[in-house]
């Protein structure tokens, strides 16, 4: 084994005996010890699930990136493995950062940033990132095979390659930043994964939507071609863009070799908090499913204090209904998280406070209401203390503003505001909740609207109860499961 690997996986070792355990998840992805951020390399490799993700193995501080690994069989229950990379030639001293892999003739193939810094360490004014190749035998363990792609002349920032194999050629989008300041998405086409030639610029940033694209991801969906990546700089607009940085879509129509021509403005994917760099794959059923990083930059982060920092989402199937409206919605396989003893809420009008469970850690909740038949001023669910006085997070309507709102209260962390999401005219709001130890996710009205943050409630902040304030609320339709934990 690579020596800087076996170093950062013994210390990685070390780090992970000092684990508190309180906020750590039952059912997302979130490293052994250490920092975590963008998912990498999503891939179904010979039979299995691979999931990479930058990774910070002596500290759960940002560092130099390496390679965490973990695999599945389901998406869902991931086993760590060995660290797959860690950052030391002279093309990655400073980091091997974002990128994906491909299957390349039964050969399990790693592109990623190779990153120095030339100035200072976190100097970005001085850069140099090429892209990089990686490739293992037996899925586990990786060889360096060198820098595969170099800048356009005039462009430093340049990082996060996805690459995939379609019409005879192997292609590939960079996100960068051009000299005036503008993100894009850069275009390659290669006849292997060594030999690259850049098409054009595939989408460029006008003056308001932002100075850096990250994480780009290209890629079919129906008859449309969706540009999916992570805009940084992008000012706030009223409900949009609240988040230090954004992620989302462009849709519209290409095919190989020619311009691709967007037919909708960009789109953000989530509107929680903590939502960022999703990258997606094909399942080995043809379902295409993104996960993202479930934190934000520049955010409190609770859990460093207990020797870890980061997950990621649950996987999310990506769709378009008969309407052509976008839709994101869990994979189906978390309902084999369920366990068996399925609780119903019968059709009821909600008033004050209805208690579901005093101890909430892990969960899924299915609420229906009628929003026309609610007159109550806000209704919705409610983590927090049996007073409600302490921390919590609620999600719930405000029927004045005609919007579905997250709120999430930890003061002592730091923590504290909302996002939200219109509500539909159509009468009837149904929401998929899924709670973790440190997250909520809600999916609404079958995934035309999703919401996820990192919550951080005590041990006596997590009673999860249904309420309505200043009227009443009608509830059609209520059920929930405790979900396994780890």
């Amino acid at each position: 084994m690579n020596p800087l690997i076996e170093q950062a996986n013994d210390a990685l070792q070390i780090l992970a005996s000092q684990v508190c355990q309180n906020f750590y998840p039952n059912f997302h992805l979130a490293p052994p010890a250490g920092w975590m951020n963008d998912p990498n390399g999503l891939i179904f490799f010979n039979g299995q699930y691979h999931a990479f993700y930058q990774h910070h193995p002596y500290d759960e501080n940002w560092g130099p990136m390496h390679w965490g690994h973990a695999t599945s069989p389901d998406m869902l229950c991931w086993q760590h493995q060995p660290i797959a990379l860690a950052p030391g030639e002279s093309w990655d001293k400073d980091g091997c950062f974002s990128g994906c892999a491909v299957d390349d003739h039964g050969v399990l193939s790693l592109i990623y940033t190779g990153h120095v810094w030339l100035k200072d360490e976190g100097d970005d004014s001085a850069i140099r990132e090429v892209q990089c190749l990686a490739t293992s035998q037996d899925g586990i363990h990786f060889t360096k095979q060198g820098v595969v792609l170099t800048p356009p002349e005039g462009i430093m920032h340049f990082r996060d390659p996805k690459v995939w194999f379609e019409d005879d050629y192997w292609w590939m989008v960079v996100g960068a930043r051009d000299a005036r300041d503008h993100g894009e998405v850069l275009l390659y086409r290669g006849i292997s994964l060594q030999e690259w030639q850049f098409m054009h610029v595939l989408a460029r940033a006008d003056d308001d939507m932002g100075y850096m694209w990250e994480c780009p991801d290209f890629f079919p969906l129906g008859d449309e071609r969706i540009l999916m990546f992570s805009p940084q700089g992008l000012a706030a607009k009223g409900y949009l863009n609240r988040n230090l940085f954004q992620s989302g879509v462009l849709r519209g129509k290409w095919q190989p070799g020619g311009d691709f021509t967007p037919s909708q403005p960009f789109t953000e994917l989530d509107h929680g908090h903590d939502f960022y760099a999703p990258q997606s794959l094909l399942t080995a059923d043809g379902r295409r499913v993104i996960i993202g990083w479930m934190d934000m930059w520049q955010s409190p982060m609770p859990t460093k204090a207990d020797n870890w920092c980061g997950c990621l989402t649950l996987p999310r199937e990506l769709s378009l209904d008969t309407q052509g409206q976008l839709l994101m919605q869990p994979i189906r396989e978390v309902e084999t998280l369920r366990q068996s003893n399925q609780s119903r809420l019968p059709a009821t009008r909600v008033q004050d406070k209805h208690l579901l469970v005093e101890n909430c850690r892990s969960m899924e909740v299915q609420l229906t209401w009628n929003t026309v038949a609610s007159q109550a001023e806000k209704y919705g669910l409610r983590l927090g203390d049996s007073h409600g006085t302490g921390g919590q997070v609620s999600v719930y309507v405000d029927n004045q503003a005609n919007r579905l709102i997250l709120a999430r209260y930890y003061p002592q962390h730091g923590l504290t505001g909302y996002r939200s999401v219109a509500l539909a005219e159509s009468g009837l709001l149904s929401l998929r909740v899924f709670i973790d130890s440190s997250s909520i996710e809600v999916f609404i009205n079958d995934g035309l609207a999703c919401m996820s943050s990192r919550i951080y409630p005590t041990e006596h902040e997590r009673y999860l109860s249904l309420f309505a304030e200043n009227g009443q609320a009608e509830l059609l339709r209520g059920e929930y499961w405790h979900l396994v934990t780890r």
